[in-house]
């Protein structure tokens, strides 16, 4: 469709936007706000793992809450890597799950580590950030 007000806005069927997917991976509305009562400033950068590392983790005894928390745990945790990281970007799989897919082609489920992070605190999310950075 071609509203003229718009502009043209077509986009090829199957190629989503890059910039829009990582736009919208990265709102993580439920954990900013979670962040900001504990006085945690999430500004896409390391240092604001480690402070999500160190919030007493009160989400834990709500079931909706915390994998509402945990899927915005990996979404951030993979914005990060791939606003820092060279090379890194979001990919979405056949199955609809983001992951973060690495220049050398290694592929992280940061979902997954963020529903471990949010229900047992382990890994943090710092250690993971670490650990792919370094690959």
């Amino acid at each position: 469709m071609n509203i003229p007000f718009l502009g043209n806005r077509r986009h090829k069927a199957g190629v989503p936007d890059p910039a829009g997917i990582e736009e919208l991976l990265a709102e993580c509305e439920l954990l900013r706000s979670q962040a900001s009562r504990e006085g945690v400033r999430l500004d896409d950068s390391t240092a604001s793992l480690e402070a999500l590392d160190q919030l007493v983790p009160r989400w834990r005894d709500d079931e909706e809450t915390l994998a509402w928390l945990g899927n915005d745990a990996g979404l951030y945790l993979g914005t990060v890597i791939v606003r820092s990281v060279p090379g890194a970007a979001w990919e979405i799989r056949a199955d609809g799950q983001p992951i973060v897919r690495l220049a050398s082609g290694r592929e992280f489920d940061v979902v997954e580590s963020g529903h471990e992070w949010a229900a047992n605190g382990v890994p943090e999310l710092s250690q993971l950030y670490a650990e792919v950075a370094e690959a």
